[in-house]
Parts: structure tokens; sequence; C-alpha cells
């Protein structure tokens, strides 16, 4: 297992859309709504980093070889709620510590619903657009690692993608 690791809602932070896909009638971006966080904290690697772990059993690496920042976020999405779509300068490890959250991919033509509940992790790679659903009646919320580029917004709001109705 290989893994390089950035996260969800800083509204103090967020930035345009980094992909403004064309459309007719202009880009249609989707708020979020019932959707909040706070950033728990924020530190700087000045030299990158490279951790790796291996035993009979279990084989793991991150690395970053440039300057690198670190945030951890709690999230909150209220029942009926969404992150609507953005993406992330980096990667983002989101674990889920209360109620279930479902994920979308911008990058999925089916609109096919990845669900998280507790205890379980969403990772997201930071490279596509998506967006984080409550479609519960119960709130949900998450703690968020991102791992970016030094003092870049972490979010950046995107273009609804047109693969699915939301």
């Amino acid at each position: 297992f290989v893994a390089t690791v950035g996260a969800c809602a800083d509204s103090q932070r967020a930035t345009a859309p980094s992909d403004v896909r064309g459309s007719p009638h202009g880009p249609s971006y989707s708020a979020s709504v019932g959707f909040g966080g706070a950033l728990l904290g924020r530190a700087n690697i000045p030299d990158g980093f490279k951790l790796k772990r291996k035993n009979a059993k279990w084989d793991f690496e991150i690395n970053a070889k440039d300057p690198t920042d670190v945030a951890v976020q709690s999230l909150t999405i209220a029942p009926g709620g969404s992150s609507g779509w953005h993406s992330h300068p980096g990667p983002v490890i989101l674990q889920v510590t209360s109620g279930t959250m479902t994920f979308y991919e911008s990058e999925d033509p089916s609109c096919s619903p990845v669900v998280r509940t507790v205890g379980q992790v969403f990772i997201e790679s930071g490279t596509d657009a998506h967006i984080g659903r409550n479609e519960t009646g119960a709130p949900a919320t998450a703690i968020a690692t991102v791992f970016s580029p030094p003092g870049v917004p972490l979010r950046i709001e995107e273009q609804a993608t047109g693969n699915c109705p939301f």
C-alpha cells in the first residue's frame, strides 16, 4: 500500500474554480447547503517528508518531496445537506466520525454513490471535483486531513459536472 495524501471545507480560504467547463448558460456552481467546517490546525513541513513502515504484513509509504502544509479540519453536514462540488490542491483523508456521508466523483459518468459510515475513510486524490452529501435524516461529522502546497487555499469551488442530477 502506497499513500500520498489534502481536505474539504475551509470557507475562509475558498478559491475560484480551477476548471470552468463550458456551458451555454455560463458556469453552474452548486453552493454548499447545511455544510460547515472548522480548521483545527495547519502546519508547514518546510523540507517535505518521507515516512515508510514495512513489516511482513504491511507496507506503507507517504512521500512529500517539496514543502507541504498539513491541515486538520472538522466537518459537519446537516441532514439533506451537501458540500457543493469542489476539489482540493492535494490529497485528503476523510474519516467519518458520526452518521453517514455519501460521495460522488465528477469523473464517474454513472454518478455512483460511495457511502461511508462511522469509522470508515474516504480518500480524495485532489485531482477531480467531488461532492459530499448527507442523504439521511441524522447529522454527519468527519475529520479531514489535508496535504497541500504551502499557504494555498484548501478548497477550490467547482462547477456542477452534469454527470449527477444535483
